[in-house]
């Protein structure tokens, strides 16, 4: 049966695998460009152009001295040892993925793929196993630790740097220092862009090294070659270049009116906690780090500057991200299973 066929299943794997990674770019790095664009000091076009190349950079860069994020994911479950099984499964994640990223950028949701990643992964694995029994603890605590990390450093940071900024150039005539700010934004949301490719292309990467593990297809490791990770961050970079105008609108608009001081704050904020997360081999969100940073510098200005009920619906869309994608992750195994 031509579906059944090992070999399509692994190349219709990579392609989802590549797809993940396109609509992550699409839907996850416009929170690196958000706040650029809505302080007014980058147009959008030229922002998600720069942003793209930003990514890609990042990617390229970072990951030729560290593939820690990479190891995380690839090590986060067992698949058994039967590849036909194992290159379903990790189809079956990447659907879930897929799903569960396309429905949050329809609503404008900015959810994070990263956790839907993890969530998928563990949802697929826990079906092929019948149960927990393929889960790495280990590597599922640093997703935990992780996520503490980028709430937490992402909203202090954000917090501190917004008062230290505003303690710096309390003197400072206006007009100067909001022409400090536009060019500090400016370069601050190219480091978060840049930092987002270099933490959410290793898991993809990881991913893609993983199919061609199980898969014995090529005999490539990822510590073998930079390949899975180029193409990876060229997917990212490809999504990033589509944009995400309703995501931007959503971090810098709704949620926080965002002046260009605080829009530095939550960039430079945000792209340090990434920096951190990725030589620690964290796999975090992009999306969480900047948010937090940028709620981080709403409180800084009075809890009347934030808008609670766009920052509650995001917290529940992050706390049923693990829940909803892992179920749809533990469906779709379960259907290719009988199917193919």
């Amino acid at each position: 049966m031509f579906f059944g066929d090992i070999m399509f299943i692994i190349y219709f794997t990579v392609f989802i695998t590549l797809a993940v990674g396109f609509v992550n770019g699409m839907t996850d790095a416009p929170n690196a460009i958000a706040s650029s664009v809505s302080t007014g000091c980058m147009k959008l076009k030229n922002a998600v152009i720069a942003a793209a190349a930003a990514d890609f950079s990042g990617a390229m860069v970072i990951g030729a001295f560290s593939n820690k994020v990479s190891e995380t994911v690839m090590n986060i479950a067992d698949f058994g040892d039967d590849r036909k099984i194992a290159v379903i499964s990790l189809c079956a994640a990447m659907c879930s993925v897929v799903i569960w990223a396309v429905t949050a950028w329809r609503f404008g949701i900015p959810t994070s793929e990263s956790h839907a990643l993890i969530a998928g992964l563990t949802g697929a694995a826990v079906s092929v196993n019948g149960g927990f029994s393929g889960i790495d603890l280990f590597e599922w605590n640093k997703v935990i630790k992780g996520l503490f990390v980028s709430v937490v450093i992402g909203f202090v940071g954000g917090f501190a740097v917004s008062k230290l900024t505003s303690f710096i150039f309390r003197n400072t005539e206006k007009k100067k220092s909001e022409r400090i700010y536009r060019i500090s934004q400016i370069i601050s949301s190219m480091i978060m862009a840049f930092m987002h490719g270099a933490q959410d292309s290793q898991k993809f990467a990881g991913i893609l090294s993983l199919i061609l593990s199980v898969s014995n297809a090529g005999g490539i490791a990822f510590s073998d070659s930079l390949f899975p990770l180029a193409i990876s961050s060229a997917a990212i970079a490809a999504g990033t270049a589509m944009g995400g105008d309703r995501i931007i609108k959503t971090i810098g608009k709704d949620m926080v009116e965002l002046r260009v001081d605080q829009g530095f704050s939550s960039d430079l904020s945000g792209a340090l906690c990434l920096f951190i997360s990725t030589l620690l081999g964290f796999p975090v969100s992009t999306t969480h780090t900047k948010t937090s940073a940028v709620i981080g510098v709403g409180f800084a200005d009075g809890i009347k500057s934030v808008n609670r009920k766009v920052v509650c619906e995001m917290v529940a869309a992050w706390l049923f991200t693990f829940p909803g994608c892992g179920l749809i992750g533990w469906a779709i195994a379960y259907i290719f299973m009988k199917i193919i």
